[in-house]
């Protein structure tokens, strides 16, 4: 069965639209429909968008990335491994993923989009966490967390990001680098602990992508936002009076 025109999607990224046509196999990469940039560690070809019998589908056919997807309102939240699809369903769907110290976002617009609202979303003031994994952090964790985030939260749409080293973010928040580590650390145990996918692996792989994977699902859960940001220079002003106590 051909589906009917009007069900189309257009994909945002970094101020651009792209749209995609039912009998298209819309392809995002360093090559294809969306070629994101000359970066060596993105798959030629990594995403693929195509209408299969009415239902788009978002599928991952790189061999080692995986991207977290989720609804723009961070209510379900899904990890696509290599090899893995899923449907397109909402309205919107945001897409966030890392390449080597490089993390992308862009969103997905469906025009019939197959689930709609049936009651109104929770207000955005309640606690400022999703409630996917919900997970309780100490202030120290969560700007911890910010400090990695934060160009990705200073980013104005969608685009992409370079993270800062431990190093950078440790000095952002005037810690030391074993503070800093010791709290990456207890963040990604924690998450690991309430299902969290990705934090963990071999070492290499542990002490390589744990910050991306970090920034990914904490930008996805909502576990920070923009609004806590100001908490990053407020850290920073009080580290000299810690007498070396901590909250984690």
């Amino acid at each position: 069965m051909t589906p009917p025109a009007t069900d189309q999607l257009s994909v945002e990224f970094a101020g651009e639209e792209f749209e995609v046509a039912p009998d298209q196999v819309f392809t995002v990469g360093r090559e294809g429909d969306l070629a994101i940039d000359d970066n060596l560690f993105l798959h030629r070809n990594f995403l693929t968008i195509q209408n299969v019998e009415g239902l788009w589908l978002l599928s991952n056919v790189g061999t080692r990335l995986s991207a977290t997807v989720t609804d723009t309102g961070g209510r379900v939240q899904a990890w696509l491994a290599p090899g893995a699809r899923l449907p397109l369903v909402f309205a919107a769907t945001t897409v966030v993923f890392s390449a080597g110290p490089t993390t992308y976002e862009l969103t997905i617009h469906a025009a019939e989009p197959t689930f709609r609202e049936t009651q109104p979303p929770l207000d955005d003031d309640d606690d400022g966490l999703s409630t996917i994994g919900e997970v309780p952090l100490t202030h120290s964790q969560k700007v911890m967390i910010l400090a990695l985030a934060e160009p990705v939260l200073r980013r104005e749409g969608t685009g992409m990001s370079e993270l800062p080293t431990s190093a950078q973010a440790a000095e952002r928040l005037g810690w030391t680098l074993t503070r800093f580590n010791r709290k990456l650390d207890n963040v990604c145990d924690k998450l690991d602990r309430s299902g969290v996918p990705g934090l963990r692996g071999g070492v290499r792989s542990y002490a390589t992508n744990r910050r991306v994977r970090l920034v990914e699902h904490a930008m996805s859960a909502r576990l920070v936002t923009r609004d806590d940001l100001p908490l990053l220079d407020l850290e920073k002003e009080n580290s000299h009076a810690m007498n070396g106590e901590d909250d984690a």
